[in-house]
């Protein structure tokens, strides 16, 4: 079940802020662009992306989900095991998450070599 977009999202009709909202928050891209590699547990998740605490994953994961981004597999075992992966909404993605990585890599080793 999707998230309820805020009102000022959704009266405004604009396709480029429903995506983004869909995406926002600081660690959703780079757990979309972590999964384009294919399935993954939380713990391998957490330990591609350092920065994150587990906290803020659970709820990035959450949000993805509820988004039909990801997919959440919990397998009836103990200890419990659950899997993510990309819904094929989110595997729609691919190609800006591809793009947003080449113009990073582009564009921001440039400014680093520039400002060095």
């Amino acid at each position: 079940m999707p998230r309820v977009v805020k009102k000022a999202q959704a009266s405004t009709g604009c396709s480029v802020e429903r995506a983004l909202s869909l995406i926002d928050g600081k660690w959703k891209i780079v757990v979309l662009y972590k999964l384009l590699r294919g399935t993954l547990r939380f713990n391998e998740l957490r330990r591609l992306i350092p920065g994150v605490t587990q906290r803020m994953l659970t709820h990035q994961l959450r949000e993805l989900e509820a988004d039909g981004l990801i997919v959440r597999v919990v397998y009836a075992q103990v200890p419990p095991r659950v899997e993510y992966s990309l819904s094929t909404r989110g595997q729609s993605l691919e190609p800006v998450l591809l793009a947003l990585k080449h113009w990073g890599d582009t564009n921001l080793s440039s400014q680093e070599a520039e400002a060095a």
